[in-house]
């Protein structure tokens, strides 16, 4: 998997989005690289379980930097299916790539209309520029 930014969804709060298999309706999430350059030093993360629930819009997790603690919030609403267990051990992968080896957690998605409400690339590097 390659993932580039201009293909993810994005919540204003940087969560990213990416259907990895349009057939199942799973979803790979992760935090923007945005994110990441924001938080600096990242320490800890709390990731979901497989098979919790989550909900669009609603918090499944935090990272915690040397800076702050931010919970982080899912984009689609559906059960987790895969976590990135061993991303814990090398938050450093963040700062590398957000995109492919910092993937959170994949979630077979409820409702395929939660996309609808993402923002995309240009709109989500507009509000970045503008933060």
């Amino acid at each position: 998997m390659s993932i580039s930014p201009e293909q993810l969804r994005y919540l204003e709060s940087h969560e990213w989005a990416y259907v990895s298999d349009q057939a199942a309706g799973v979803v790979t999430i992760g935090i923007s690289a945005f994110a990441v350059e924001q938080l600096t030093d990242l320490v800890f993360m709390a990731l979901p379980k497989v098979g919790q629930e989550v909900s669009a819009g609603a918090e499944f997790g935090e990272v915690e930097s040397v800076k702050a603690v931010s919970p982080m919030y899912s984009p689609v609403s559906g059960t987790v299916v895969e976590v990135n267990s061993g991303l814990v051990d090398r938050l450093e992968s963040l700062n590398v790539d957000p995109y492919n080896d910092g993937w959170i957690m994949k979630v077979k998605m409820s409702d395929s209309s939660d996309l609808a409400g993402l923002l995309d690339w240009v709109s989500y590097k507009h509000q970045c520029d503008h933060a």
